[in-house]
């Protein structure tokens, strides 16, 4: 059962996609990798893992958009209430958030690559304000 990890560098909050990168590693894992389940998981708890829309880079910006309204900085009059502030205004909020959304994703395999839909992508949500290196531990399952 193969396994693999994938480093993302981050310059901040948004989504950055890897899903070149983990249909490469899949069909570098040959015959034996033709059907099965990948499943991929984020090592870090102020970060997400989604699948989504990759055509229109307004559906990345719109989501990150939301999720800072709906989650704010803790500077944010609205968020008094946490008390977990001392890493910075950003850092609970990313807690919260990596809450909210998955950190593990489970993907069918069919014909040796990922069988997604024809506009999805698989994107790293980064929650934190600073530059980070994110590792996301692939495993294949035949």
């Amino acid at each position: 059962m193969p396994q693999t990890e994938f480093q993302i560098t981050t310059r901040g909050p948004g989504l950055y996609e890897f899903t070149r990168d983990v249909t490469r590693w899949v069909a570098a894992l040959g015959a034996g990798a033709e059907q099965g389940i990948l499943t991929l998981f984020v090592r870090h708890t102020s970060c997400s893992l989604l699948i989504q829309e990759n055509a229109d880079p307004e559906v990345q910006s719109d989501l990150q958009a939301f999720f800072y309204r709906l989650v704010p900085p803790t500077s944010d009059p609205s968020m008094s209430y946490l008390t977990h502030t001392y890493e910075g205004p950003d850092d609970m909020p990313a807690h919260i958030k990596a809450a909210m959304m998955p950190v593990s994703l489970s993907i069918p395999v069919s014909g040796g690559v990922p069988a997604l839909g024809t506009w999805q992508g698989i994107y790293l949500f980064e929650h934190r304000n600073a530059p980070h290196s994110r590792r996301v531990t692939a495993h294949f399952s035949a």
